[in-house]
């Protein structure tokens, strides 16, 4: 069973119903939460360029909701929520970054690519936005949601600060069922197709800005 957290509305609506034993539930640690992780893209077209470029990929900007590491849902388009008993590895705009590297590393098609933090001095910036990350259950709790993720990217040559290119990559997955690994397997699902997009074109892209300079 899949257990929603509601944040302070669920906490306020235990006290209203048990208000014997709510202090105890304030400071009871429970179980801890289950722990997800998503992977890397490693397939691609074979015919992409190759890049003699390095890349740093900036950290994805995310609104408030979605810079957690707990993994998100909507039942209705106006209201985030969380699950309750599983979270990420780390933030989500942490992890997507780190699968946006690996998945560039794995085509092997570029010279150089890595993490802003690691002082690589690059020759284009790729920055993201993480507008979606969550799973929809606009039908229900107790059906399977859709997983929703859509990344904005802009690519940035450096040291002129000039955006090059902007697209907005989106996919949906409906998963396979309701328990939570096959919600994550969604999330990994709509997350790869995504990844698999946005190294392609970044590949493509930087490509032909250099071949035209």
């Amino acid at each position: 069973m899949i257990r929603v957290s509601l944040s302070g509305s669920v906490l306020a609506l235990s006290c209203a119903s048990l208000l014997f034993g709510c202090s105890a539930s304030l400071v009871s640690m429970g179980p801890p939460a289950d722990l997800y992780n998503l992977t890397p893209k490693s397939t691609f077209h074979g015919d992409l360029p190759h890049v003699d470029a390095q890349i740093v990929v900036e950290e994805p900007q995310a609104d408030g909701g979605l810079d957690s590491s707990r993994i998100a849902l909507r039942t209705r388009p106006t209201e985030l929520k969380y699950f309750a008993e599983s979270r990420w590895t780390e933030r989500a705009p942490k992890m997507v970054q780190t699968l946006l590297v690996e998945s560039l590393e794995n085509s092997e098609r570029i010279v150089s690519v890595g993490r802003q933090s690691i002082g690589l001095r690059s020759d284009y910036n790729l920055k993201a936005d993480l507008r979606e990350f969550q799973a929809e259950y606009f039908s229900g709790l107790d059906n399977a949601p859709n997983v929703r993720v859509r990344i904005n990217v802009k690519i940035v040559q450096q040291p002129r600060q000039n955006i090059i290119a902007s697209q907005s990559f989106e996919h949906v997955v409906t998963a396979t069922g309701t328990a939570m690994p096959r919600v994550v397997d969604a999330f990994d699902d709509a997350l790869g197709k995504v990844l698999k997009r946005i190294t392609e074109w970044t590949l493509v892209t930087v490509a032909g800005h250099k071949s035209a300079s």
